[in-house]
């Protein structure tokens, strides 16, 4: 079988979570593929939230297998929690929790060196999380990281002291900032003994193996195409290939193993952070949105800068990820604006252009705007497709116009009920 793939087409939150535990069902195994506890997936299910950070959203469905792969950096400390929520859920999960041994620790040092790094840059912040996601990842490139297999070794605490020595030194370089290492470390290592209660696997052979069995899976990305390393909008971006690229490293599977990639927008952006924004609304109607949509942030519960839907922003991550079908969600948000608008191109040193250009953190961008009506009805109590009002679908049909990519389903609300498949 193939390997079908779920990923954000904007700055992250776009509500992939929820997808995926809405699809979960269709497939044998769900594996997170990159990123670490800078992501926070929300989920409602019979009224009740719960917000996932490393773990697959695919936990809730009962008998799927659930892999955090090797392209993850993985913070014992947030883990515990995460277990901790799901074991007070009742949420039978010990069986089906699967932890590549090749995904890299968080450690303690590398939150605090996060901190200090995030506090000397002043007013040039990018906008970090602050758990620690970019140095683990310069420690895996730097062929310096911990990964999950180590904590077996005999001599992982030997292992942890030299690695906590270089970073102190480099803690040294920065101003002093407030971090309790102690408390943390300790944090940590109790975060160890939970971990090892779980499946350690060697996840490549383990994916693949079930490809080769006929099993069907789903990879779940975090964060969104425009916080990628690479394309996104650098430096103002994570620290891991959050595009489709990113789950043939993240899972160890070759590049004709994927089938759909199936790409996920807001009706409208947002951003949480610093980086350049060119649809975001400094104004009234930038405020209602924030507060209509509850956009505040999952893991730093920082509002979120709001702005209309970016045409040319999401052909770009169309393009990169091969996206093959998109789904829409919190179309419901929409619903009491009059007018809506969207940007379907660029204006920029004296051209108009659908293109991001390099300079997108440096030049001025004025976006093309065209209106399209509103519905102003709820569109709550609505459970199929044709049931929406008229506007709202020929809202939808516009979008799948301009992105020329099919719009499969559309959301309207945080529930399992209310995707609404066309």
């Amino acid at each position: 079988m193939a390997v079908d793939v779920i990923l954000g087409l904007q700055w992250g939150d776009e509500g992939k979570g929820k997808i995926v535990d809405f699809l979960a069902d269709k497939y044998d195994l769900v594996c997170r593929f990159q990123g670490g506890p800078n992501a926070g997936h929300t989920i409602k299910i019979a009224g009740k939230k719960y917000v996932l950070h490393t773990i697959p959203s695919g936990v809730f469905r009962e008998g799927i297998i659930n892999i955090i792969g090797n392209g993850v950096v993985l913070d014992p400390i947030t883990m515990v929690r995460e277990l901790t929520s799901l074991d007070e859920a009742g949420i039978d999960y010990r069986d089906r929790l699967l932890v590549s041994k090749k995904a890299h620790l968080i450690l303690p040092t590398h939150r605090y060196l996060d901190a200090a790094s995030e506090a000397s840059k002043g007013e040039g912040k990018i906008g970090s999380t602050l758990k620690g996601i970019g140095p683990a990842y310069m420690d895996k490139t730097g062929r310096n990281g911990l990964r999950v297999g180590d904590i077996l070794s005999p001599d992982f605490e030997q292992k942890y002291r030299s690695i906590r020595q270089k970073h102190m030194g480099l803690i040294r370089l920065y101003p002093e900032v407030q971090f309790d290492l102690e408390g943390e470390e300790k944090k940590f290592f109790e975060g160890l003994e939970s971990l090892r209660s779980l499946k350690f696997v060697n996840s490549e052979y383990y994916i693949n193996h079930a490809l080769t069995d006929g099993r069907k899976i789903l990879a779940e990305g975090a964060q969104g195409s425009m916080l990628d390393i690479d394309f996104g909008t650098y430096p103002f971006v994570t620290s891991s290939n959050t595009i489709s690229a990113g789950v043939c490293s993240g899972l160890g599977i070759a590049p004709n193993r994927i089938r759909e990639v199936i790409g996920i927008a807001k009706a409208y952006c947002t951003r949480v952070g610093s980086g350049p924004f060119p649809t975001e609304l400094m104004d009234q109607t930038g405020e209602k949105l924030r507060a209509v949509g509850h956009e505040f942030g999952a893991t730093t519960g920082r509002p979120r800068r709001c702005g209309w839907l970016d045409v040319p922003q999401l052909l770009y991550t169309i393009m990169l990820n091969g996206v093959t079908q998109i789904i829409i969600t919190k179309l419901d948000v929409l619903d009491t604006f009059e007018q809506i608008r969207v940007a379907t191109h660029y204006s920029y040193e004296g051209v108009q252009s659908s293109e991001i250009p390099f300079e997108i953190t440096d030049i001025p961008i004025s976006p093309v705007w065209e209106d399209i009506s509103g519905w102003n009805t709820s569109l709550d109590g609505i459970h199929e497709y044709h049931q929406l009002p008229d506007k709202a679908r020929a809202y939808i049909s516009r979008l799948e116009k301009l992105l020329s990519t099919p719009i499969s389903m559309v959301s309207t609300g945080p529930e399992r009920e209310k995707l609404l498949p066309r």
